[in-house]
């Protein structure tokens, strides 16, 4: 039970400060009042500084990817403040909340990463008798593949699957979506709301198995007096960057934004509902991007 924000740009570095607004950071960060189970973020940035070979490192990278995750609350780590303000073309930042009674152990922290790929998730991979995934061994993963995620999680499984088949052949968008066919083959019901970002693009998908907010994540909520901002839980919104005067005197690029709900996003700032089984699918060199199904 997490909540999730990612970007992309059309190449340009900028922050999350920027592009949300600082007022809208604060009200993310402070989710994390709930979700409070650690945070993390992936940053596809250009380094300020390159390496060179004259000392020994290896050929200058075009860009690098930044990684840093904590089991501690965001609204707890000074680190949130300086990585809110650090530019970046794409980014993914991901508050967790733990599901399942799975470990707060930092390997089960996201975003994860491997083979160039960010991936962070909101939901739990569960039956109806709520028997998690990660105790299912007759699954059909490659464990290896579990293992490159570093996690020990139903999300480190998730993505396990979408790496499986971008091995197969499929290009990043349609391995997420044969992913997600996969898995609901043996979980319908488990919400599948998920970010993923490489070098090149940022995939946001909403795939909720339930529409309808669980009454368990409600009486969380409720514990913290934020029962209000429960009921639209599974809801992903985003918003083109760039794409108003406003913006464009601002400086910011084009890109888009998607974020999971629970902070002010209004359709009159251009937010806009991202449809169940839908998923915006961009690019973080030119900033275009594309909704489709799956």
């Amino acid at each position: 039970m997490c909540r999730l924000l990612g970007f992309a740009t059309a190449g340009s570095n900028i922050s999350l400060n920027d592009v949300l607004g600082m007022p809208a950071v604060r009200e993310f960060r402070d989710l994390s009042e709930i979700h409070n189970d650690g945070w993390g973020t992936s940053l596809v940035t250009v380094p300020n500084e390159s390496p060179y070979l004259r000392d020994g490192g290896a050929p200058t990278p075009e860009t690098g990817t930044a990684i840093y995750k904590n089991t501690v609350a965001a609204r707890h780590d000074p680190i949130f403040e300086k990585l809110a303000n650090t530019p970046a073309r794409g980014g993914l930042w991901h508050l967790r909340l733990a599901s399942s009674n799975l470990p707060l152990i930092l390997e089960n922290q996201q975003p994860f990463y491997a083979n160039g790929l960010s991936f962070i998730h909101n939901g739990d991979i569960s039956d109806d008798q709520g028997r998690n995934i990660i105790t299912n061994r007759a699954f059909p993963v490659d464990p290896n593949l579990v293992q490159s995620t570093g996690g020990r999680s139903d999300s480190a499984i998730f993505f396990a699957v979408v790496l499986q088949y971008i091995g197969f052949g499929f290009a990043l968008d349609e391995a997420v979506a044969q992913a997600v066919r996969e898995l609901r083959k043996s979980y319908p019901k488990s919400s599948y709301n998920c970010m993923i970002q490489s070098q090149d693009q940022f995939i946001a998908l909403c795939a909720a198995g339930r529409e309808v907010t669980s009454e368990r994540i409600v009486e969380v909520y409720d514990r913290y007096g934020r029962g209000e901002q429960a009921h639209d839980y599974r809801v992903l919104r985003y918003r083109a960057l760039g794409a108003t005067e406003e913006d464009r005197a601002a400086g910011q690029p084009k890109g888009v934004v998607v974020a999971s709900s629970g902070f002010e996003q209004r359709a009159e700032d251009g937010w806009t509902r991202l449809g169940n089984n839908q998923m915006v699918v961009a690019s973080n060199r030119t900033g275009e991007f594309r909704v489709r199904s799956i």
